[in-house]
């Protein structure tokens, strides 16, 4: 650009760039650039967590492998940890306290192992989920991965271990009489409406846990009452029968998911729990606590996708 003088002679001018008055966002789509590490869509979400599908799988198989490496028995404390679980509570609730009020004495094992097995596997999802961030931080910031593959992982890893308990299950409820059946086969939908369950709460402590890794100290002590409160070592009707209860407050008791859970696997697989002790509705309700912490867990976690492993 240039123009004359009075003197006749000429002046040139720096050209206008052609960027300037622009502000950082029209910059960004004029060179078609994108935020590093930007939040996706829901949806696209969900599709590359679906493509991290087989390092969701060995990575929750790598985390069950290395769990008990440096144990002797290996990986035998997978089923050892809550049957001795289940052995204390026995002694301790079963024989001092008579917490098997309203249970028959050959359904009493079995009803307490089964509740032992299933909390455990709830407790041990959230408890990993608490830490599914802020323990794997040098991954997080290493790699570029949908997040919420870790809380999911470890979901998935604390299922496999269930598994494994659930052989020890089958010789303890036959062994008190209760053989397989038809019946059986309710445990499937069952532990797979837990998972997504579990899944959901790892997902929201996960998050949770990322901003305030302190809360791993103190989620022990919430579990722990929790598990008292849910039925795990007594029958919730029966211990209320003879009780001046408010109704709601027995409701509530009931219908908490980890109850809920248990009373379902305990009805498929004891022949002496029966549909008396199950809340109404028990289906409904399992489902319904399912969906509800899944898609609330999942959408929660993704909210804060791009502030995992920052600050």
């Amino acid at each position: 650009m240039s123009e004359t003088r009075h003197d006749g002679t000429v002046a040139v001018s720096a050209a206008v760039p052609p960027d300037e008055g622009l502000t950082a966002e029209r910059l960004a789509a004029k060179y078609g650039l994108s935020v590093s590490g930007a939040r996706p869509s829901l949806v696209e979400y969900v599709r590359q967590l679906w493509g991290r599908r087989h390092f969701i799988l060995a990575f929750s198989q790598a985390k069950l492998t290395a769990q008990y490496s440096q144990a002797k028995l290996g990986q035998l404390w997978q089923v050892a940890t809550p049957l001795l679980n289940a052995a204390v509570y026995f002694f301790i609730f079963g024989l001092l306290l008579g917490a098997d009020r309203g249970i028959p004495s050959d359904v009493y094992v079995p009803f307490l192992v089964t509740g032992v097995f299933v909390f455990t596997f709830t407790q041990s999802s959230v408890l990993a989920g608490v830490r599914a961030i802020s323990g794997n931080l040098g991954l997080v910031r290493a790699l570029h991965f949908p997040r919420a593959s870790l809380p999911v992982s470890f979901a998935l890893q604390q299922l496999q271990q269930l598994l494994f308990s659930m052989l020890v299950l089958v010789v303890v409820v036959m062994a008190f009489g209760s053989f397989p059946a038809l019946s059986w086969l309710l445990v499937v939908p069952a532990l797979l409406l837990q998972f997504v369950f579990n899944t959901g709460l790892a997902l929201i402590f996960a998050r949770m846990g990322a901003k305030t890794p302190d809360l791993a100290q103190l989620m022990p002590f919430v579990l722990r009452t929790w598990m008292y409160a849910s039925g795990v070592m007594f029958s919730i009707p029966a211990m209320l029968a003879d009780k001046d209860v408010p109704t709601w407050l027995a409701d509530v008791l009931q219908w908490n998911p980890a109850a809920v859970y248990m009373d379902l696997v305990r009805f498929a697989m004891i022949d002496g729990y029966g549909s008396s002790y199950l809340p109404p509705h028990v289906w409904a309700v399992a489902l319904g606590w399912a969906l509800l912490a899944g898609a609330a867990g999942f959408v929660y976690f993704w909210k804060a996708e791009e502030r995992y492993g920052r600050g």
